[in-house]
């Protein structure tokens, strides 16, 4: 009964680090931490009138479909940190795959896409 209750204990106190750690990317907090520590670039994937409908304040987009294409015109430096967005993380997760094999080692997706943007109480942006 004892190791039951600690095992249960562990897995309750551990739960959140299993979960973020499985989902992968970057938290909004922490993206905020290296937009303003180390400009890292807010690149949104998704398509343009998602896009026009709200987006993190201060990013690009460019569509996961054009991705290859326009990323290197826009961030020339692959040493720089970019974080890619979608509406909740599935093809942000998909573009930083695609960037990272195009060179850029720092790329990552925001974990919880906007919707964990706009849940952090972050800024939002129409077009």
């Amino acid at each position: 009964m004892l190791v039951t209750v600690a095992a249960v204990s562990a897995l309750a106190l551990f739960w959140p680090s299993l979960v973020q750690g499985a989902s992968g990317g970057v938290q909004p907090s922490e993206a905020v931490l290296l937009i303003n520590r180390e400009k890292a670039v807010l690149i949104d994937v998704c398509e343009p009138a998602e896009f026009a409908q709200g987006h993190a304040t201060g990013s690009k987009n460019i569509p996961l479909a054009q991705l290859e294409a326009q990323l290197p015109q826009l961030v020339k430096s692959k040493s720089l940190p970019v974080i890619l967005v979608c509406q909740v993380g599935g093809r942000a997760s998909r573009a930083a795959a695609q960037a990272q094999k195009m060179g850029y080692e720092r790329a990552q997706a925001l974990a919880g896409g906007l919707k964990a943007w706009r849940e952090a109480s972050l800024p939002i942006e129409k077009t």
